[in-house]
């Protein structure tokens, strides 16, 4: 989608359709003024009540200069950045929907809502093209199109351009925040586009892959770590959840450099489990497919790398991705193993389903002695206690520092990808305790969220600005009710607001 921001007037913007935002409280105000403009009777408005994400879609009696489809954009009270993301995701969609391609949005009310509400209009015009970009998302490069009956000229084409009018006084603002917008925006969507892949056209050496052509395109370094380098460093963890497969494991070094000196150094890293089948301690068939997505940490941490670098940040963003499927044949490791990762620690394999805290594991230790970053922060689809806890909106959020987490907690706000932090107390301990090794990768069933976090705590080495985000809930949709299903990129948000203030 090309991203356009102009100063013409609304008359000369040529688009299938021009919308119109409205703040609730200004509706029948300002609403008055187009309607008569488009020759559109006022009581076109009874049932519009301006509320986030609500459309109205008005076609003029009469062909003139103007666009032959208008639509009313509900912003709600226009008080909080939600209300402006719904909105353009709700605009996209329907947009998509109509199989139009390009959409004009007049934003002229924008400076003025913004002053309103104390906020800066760069701002929204970020989070309207970031929720554009998201609402206009779909995944269909798996199709063949070979039974889809319809006529060439009727297919969804997407969404071409979108025109964002902005008063000339807040143009330059609104120009960046839209620049942000796009590379956030479009770094999230290509994070959706990996965890919709399935386990047979993504496993570790595609990862590796992307990561090193995104390193290539935005100039940041990659090192992609291979199995023998792997042996000769002693990853247990990694290499034992890869005893049953097919396929080789990757461990992906993604290191964003800023030009002058970096103001912090920040260690990012995610669990690229490219399909988790449970080992030999199976999971249920009832959903398995939907474990394609056990990647999702790993697509978040090189869409934030790649974001970092497009924003020219200034800090160092190193992401790790330890990468692996996860699978039962007869040399996979059993309940009851005993593996010594690359820290030295040894850890009883209670369950084979709680591999991904196993490659984590050997990853945390790696970021800490390799780089000694100012901070580290883990993303990973970690635990279904997590959804228990939380249900699917909200991610788990466990720290050692109590100024870390508040300033993760405060991005989730901003950037809508809301996150709760839960113990990390030494009370947990006890339940991952083993009689044979230094510890068991599983601590029973109760409070499973926070026993997989207390395990990932061992491998930290004492770091004192640690975060880890258990993003099992809100990383993947499942199909129900006709709503659209699959990666949903949760994270990037969350990190690139995190990176953009420090800063």
């Amino acid at each position: 989608m090309k991203i356009v921001v102009t100063k013409n007037a609304v008359k000369k913007l040529e688009a299938d359709i021009l919308v119109f935002p409205f703040c609730s409280g200004e509706l029948r105000k300002q609403a008055a003024g187009v309607l008569s403009d488009f020759d559109i009777p006022a009581h076109a408005l009874k049932d519009f009540k301006a509320e986030s994400g609500e459309i109205v879609l008005l076609y003029p009696a009469s062909e003139g200069e103007l666009a032959s489809r208008v639509a009313l954009l509900g912003l709600g009270d226009g008080k909080n950045y939600e209300d402006f993301r719904k909105a353009a995701t709700a605009l996209a969609a329907k947009v998509l929907s109509m199989n139009l391609e390009r959409i004009a949005v007049d934003c002229s009310r924008f400076g003025t809502i913004a002053d309103e509400s104390k906020k800066r209009v760069g701002k929204l015009a970020e989070i309207f093209v970031e929720g554009s970009l998201s609402g206009s998302y779909k995944f269909d490069r798996l199709k063949s199109g070979k039974l889809d009956k319809k006529k060439e000229d009727k297919k969804v084409k997407g969404i071409s351009e979108l025109i964002l009018r902005f008063d000339a006084s807040v143009f330059a603002d609104a120009q960046d925040g839209a620049a942000q917008g796009e590379i956030t925006g479009s770094c999230q969507l290509m994070a959706r586009d990996l965890v919709n892949l399935p386990g047979n056209y993504l496993q570790a050496e595609d990862i590796a892959k992307a990561a090193l052509e995104s390193g290539s395109r935005y100039g940041y370094d990659v090192k992609v770590l291979r199995k023998k380098e792997m042996e000769d460093l002693a990853m247990g963890g990694l290499l034992a959840v890869n005893q049953g497969s097919t396929q080789p494991p990757t461990f992906s070094i993604l290191d964003y450099k800023p030009k002058g000196k970096a103001k912090v150094v920040v260690a990012l890293v995610g669990k690229g489990v490219t399909f988790d089948s449970g080992g030999i301690s199976l999971k249920p068939s009832e959903g398995m497919g939907e474990m394609k997505s056990d990647m999702s940490g790993a697509a978040c941490v090189l869409a934030s790398v790649e974001a970092a670098a497009r924003l020219g940040l200034s800090i160092r963003v190193i992401g790790l991705i330890p990468a692996t499927d996860n699978m039962p044949d007869g040399s996979a490791q059993k309940p009851g193993d005993v593996i010594t990762t690359y820290s030295g620690i040894t850890v009883e394999v209670g369950n084979t389903d709680a591999e991904g805290r196993l490659i984590l594991a050997d990853a945390l230790t790696y970021a800490k002695q390799e780089y000694h970053p100012d901070i580290i922060i883990d993303l990973a689809t970690l635990t279904g206690a997590c959804i228990v806890a939380l249900g699917y909106p909200v991610a788990g959020l466990f720290s050692n520092s109590d100024k870390l987490a508040d300033e993760i907690y405060q991005a989730g706000i901003s950037s809508g990808e809301k996150v709760w932090r839960m113990p990390l107390w030494d009370d947990y301990d006890e339940q991952i305790k083993s009689e044979v090794a230094d510890v068991n990768n599983t601590g029973g069933r109760g409070a499973g969220a926070v026993t997989a976090a207390k395990f990932l705590e061992k491998f930290i080495d004492g770091h004192k600005k640690w975060a880890h985000v258990d993003i099992a809930g809100p990383a993947f949709l499942s199909k129900s009710g006709g709503k659209a299903s699959g990666g949903t990129g949760f994270g990037v948000r969350l990190l690139i607001d995190l990176l953009k203030k420090w800063a």
